[in-house]
């Protein structure tokens, strides 16, 4: 089964759903800015890439909105630092 990535604002997160098993990063938007708190994966998704994929997602959303991210989740820092550098506010 497929991932599906949706914008969930009532949460005001994004959600990646795997086989059933939610992912989640929290967000929060300022003026050029998309600020991330928290990102979650479900305990059997984890080591599977589920987080990855899912902050793959945020950045293009990001990207598409000509936002720059402010990681404050050490996981979602720590894979900006490695996957997408240039978007990090």
């Amino acid at each position: 089964m497929p991932d599906s990535f949706r914008h969930n604002p009532e949460l005001s997160r994004y959600e990646l759903e795997t086989n059933g098993l939610l992912s989640f990063a929290d967000y929060r938007r300022e003026p050029g800015r998309l600020v991330i708190p928290h990102v979650e994966t479900d305990p059997a998704l984890r080591g599977q890439g589920a987080a990855g994929r899912l902050m793959a997602k945020v950045a293009e959303v990001a990207r598409a909105e000509d936002r720059r991210i402010v990681p404050i989740c050490s996981y979602a820092a720590a894979w900006l630092k490695r996957n997408d550098p240039d978007l990090i506010a």
